[in-house]
């Protein structure tokens, strides 16, 4: 009767997609990110293939090419997770997506694999992007700060409007 008042989850933690060197998304070397033209978020220079879970949600797209995957939390934030740069035009070859459109999935659950040595040796950057694409949802975004993480490590703490 009075679920009205019951408050719903006002934060979000949100986690390593990979390991690697995290950064600020102002630094990715590709202009539609650093600009925030997409969202906010952060980048990660991987060490590893393997691209987990951020955040806890629905797969919305995979998209055809495999480079790409968009997560949609409970409390509506849509996160796109980007594979490298530029790679849309590999036309999926160096990624194998373990989710499909409508999935549940928990932060950390596995993504993607993509093939690093692939990327590099076709001279792709391999960074990996997440972004919130809707930002007209979040209040405020904890400082990030750049250092070398393990996925699943906590990276940054949105605050919901």
């Amino acid at each position: 009767m009075f679920n009205f008042l019951k408050r719903k989850n006002k934060s979000l933690t949100v986690k390593a997609a990979a390991d690697g060197q995290l950064q600020a998304i102002t630094e990715v070397n590709d202009d539609v990110f650093s600009t925030k033209m997409l969202g906010d978020g952060y980048a990660i220079v991987p060490t590893s293939g393997h691209i987990y879970a951020p955040i806890a949600g629905k797969i919305t797209t995979v998209f055809p090419t495999k480079h790409a995957i968009g997560i949609r939390s409970d409390q509506g934030l849509e996160v796109l997770i980007h594979l490298g740069l530029d790679t849309v035009e590999l036309k999926g070859l160096p990624f194998n997506s373990a989710v499909n459109e409508g999935q549940e999935v928990k932060a950390g659950d596995l993504l993607s694999v993509m093939d690093l040595s692939l990327l590099r040796a076709q001279g792709y950057d391999p960074t990996v992007i997440v972004v919130y694409t809707n930002m007209d949802l979040l209040n405020h975004l904890s400082e990030l700060l750049p250092q070398t993480v393990q996925h699943l490590a906590d990276v940054q703490i949105l605050a919901f409007k």
